[in-house]
């Protein structure tokens, strides 16, 4: 696929979602005890649903009282229980999703493979690493979660591996985030 046509797919692809930018400035303004249930629950719907970044809630102005490096830590661990709650959720539509083929003749419609894709990268990643495969994924920042999450959960079956799986990968893509901002700043 051309690099134009790939444009115009992710712009048509854009498009079809609503505008959840409100959502995100929230989450970048949630100050107290009360943002942390804004992450949570921004967390949530990121896994299931929503198009966005979840490493914004490393931005969150928490007040919290804590020292830096442990508000960090109670917002990568409210994060990643707010994926893994999602991930839940998304994992029981993709079950149902998978039963009824409605999706998957939805994508058959579209120019470019997206199924075969998917599902020959998942069942790789899988075959070759199950739900630590799974984790890893959602380790990388800046990749689109539910697509991790959706590829899994048409291949797995077991709920509590894969919620825990979720809150891992969840997790260490938070940590490489702060990591990977640390050491730019150390350069700076």
């Amino acid at each position: 696929m051309s690099l134009t046509a790939f444009a115009s797919l992710a712009d048509l692809t854009l498009s079809l979602y609503p505008d959840f930018s409100w959502l995100s400035s929230l989450v970048e303004t949630a100050t107290g005890w009360v943002g942390l249930v804004i992450i949570f629950a921004y967390s949530f719907l990121i896994a299931f649903a929503l198009p966005g970044v979840s490493e914004i809630v490393l931005a969150a102005p928490l007040d919290l009282g804590l020292p830096y490096s442990a508000k960090l830590a109670v917002i990568i661990l409210v994060s990643g229980a707010g994926k893994a709650a999602g991930s839940v959720f998304a994992f029981h539509i993709g079950r149902q999703t998978k039963e009824s083929g409605y999706v998957e003749r939805a994508l058959e419609r579209l120019p470019v493979d997206v199924m075969g894709w998917t599902e020959r990268k998942a069942v790789q990643i899988a075959q070759n690493w199950g739900f630590a495969g799974l984790a890893a994924a959602l380790c990388v920042p800046g990749f689109p979660d539910t697509l991790s999450i959706y590829a899994f959960a048409v291949l797995e079956d077991d709920y509590v591996k894969f919620a825990a799986a979720t809150f891992v990968g969840s997790c260490g893509r938070l940590v490489v985030t702060v990591i990977g901002i640390e050491a730019a700043l150390a350069f700076l």
